[in-house]
């Protein structure tokens, strides 16, 4: 089954939680606190497999959650890491933050890594907080929570070059001749339901990897037959290879298919109107497809490339290959990836920003105040909330993060209720 594109949930690891813990040994007068850190979450990490062709492993499994982190220990011993998740994907792979489109990374050399959901790091120990002023501190840290985000993984097949064209022109036929793919073939429409990929090898040692695309009909570009769930895949070839039906087979018209095929292209990307392309006029060997050719070229004009072809009898296949051949050695310098500004589109587009101390405060129904924000939230489940030291130390991060002073300008009293997350407090003023 070929798998394109899927969407996701993520769930990097929690960090291991900091604990509270004193140093008791007989010989050692005021030990002094001794609660170990927590262990850093894994974090979910994609790495292209240069071996995979296609999203599959996705399709029935929808929830990836990595490991937490370990607990700290006594004697100021840390929680050990989680290791991270790795998910393998295929070259060609792009990563879109589902919630608003997003791209987080556009993977495409093999063995290249994206850190696209990153774990929670560990929770501090008490003896991380002592002070001269607070010699022995009786709080600690829970781990930090592992990012969570639903992402879109969509695949553009890497292929250096691509066949297009109506259904049943001959791409199928011409990739199992030119390679060792075993497409399916048939006579009748849209038998490729799949892209099909094949290595190819010239005469003269030059190879080359071309894909075979599902046949393309008016209005693909718009999401009409398999065109549009596959056109996607024409945008990583270097060069396309545009087949034409000259025996009039259906019965359709060589140079409206021409230009059909054309249209769809650029309605569906612009670039790909300035991609190479070579046309090519197939099934010579029918009856009539002579005359076929010669008033198609008055059409075109002379100045556009057009190779003979007849995949049945295996001519002029050699003069093709060397041609694509001589226009991937031409346009090797070429990145047709990247957008005019970009000068790095095969690097890993997604940072990790740090959590500013935004906030926003609102009002539920029974008159409550609720506080929501990344950096109050984030705070709020790392507060271990059965010690007293650890409320007063949360209370007085509310308090310089400015919180305390937003809920008065909202109007909030004594004993009013602030919820944070469901958890509820009383405003002291």
């Amino acid at each position: 089954m070929f798998v394109d594109q899927v969407k996701i949930n993520l769930k990097a690891g929690d960090g291991g939680n900091g604990i509270v813990a004193y140093r008791r040994e007989k010989y050692v007068p005021l030990g002094g606190p001794a609660g170990g850190d927590g262990g850093k979450g894994a974090s979910v990490v994609f790495e292209v497999d240069e071996g995979l062709r296609t999203l599959l492993d996705f399709r029935f499994q929808r929830m990836f959650k990595a490991e937490k982190g370990e607990n700290g220990q006594s004697s100021n011993m840390h929680g050990r890491g989680a290791k991270d998740l790795i998910l393998k994907v295929p070259p060609g792979t792009i990563i879109k933050n589902a919630e608003n489109g997003e791209v987080i990374a556009d993977l495409v050399m093999h063995e290249q890594r994206a850190v696209v959901a990153k774990g929670g790091r560990g929770g501090r120990g008490n003896s991380r907080f002592a002070t001269a002023a607070n010699p022995a501190p009786e709080f600690s840290e829970n781990g930090e929570p592992g990012e969570e985000l639903e992402v879109i993984l969509e695949l553009k097949l890497m292929a250096d070059v691509g066949l297009v064209g109506f259904p049943s022109v001959g791409k199928s036929t011409l990739l199992s001749i030119v390679s060792k793919a075993k497409p399916k073939i048939g006579a009748y429409h849209f038998t490729t339901i799949k892209p099909n990929l094949g290595v190819v090898q010239t005469k003269d040692n030059r190879s080359f990897v071309m894909a075979d695309l599902p046949g393309l009909i008016e209005g693909a570009s718009e999401g009409v037959g398999l065109g549009h769930q596959f056109l996607r895949h024409v945008e990583r070839t270097r060069v396309i290879i545009h087949m034409i039906d000259m025996g009039r087979t259906d019965g359709r018209d060589p140079y409206e298919d021409y230009l059909t095929i054309n249209r769809e292209l650029k309605n569906y990307n612009e670039k790909l109107a300035k991609r190479p392309q070579i046309v090519v006029a197939n099934k010579m060997d029918m009856l009539g497809a002579e005359d076929n050719l010669a008033l198609f070229k008055e059409e075109v004009g002379e100045e556009l490339e057009i190779i003979e072809l007849s995949a049945a009898t295996y001519q002029n296949i050699d003069q093709l290959l060397y041609r694509v051949a001589d226009l991937l050695d031409e346009t090797a310098d070429m990145d047709f990836d990247a957008d005019e500004e970009d000068t790095g589109i095969h690097r890993v587009l997604y940072k990790h920003e740090k959590s500013v101390d935004h906030f926003e405060i609102t009002r539920d129904d029974d008159g409550a105040y609720v506080v929501s924000g990344n950096s109050i939230e984030r705070i709020f489940k790392m507060t271990d909330f059965n010690r007293d030291a650890a409320v007063r130390r949360f209370a007085r991060q509310m308090r310089s993060m400015g919180i305390d002073d937003a809920l008065r300008e909202r109007g909030a009293k004594n004993g009013d209720i602030v919820r944070i997350l469901g958890g509820e407090f009383e405003f002291v003023e």
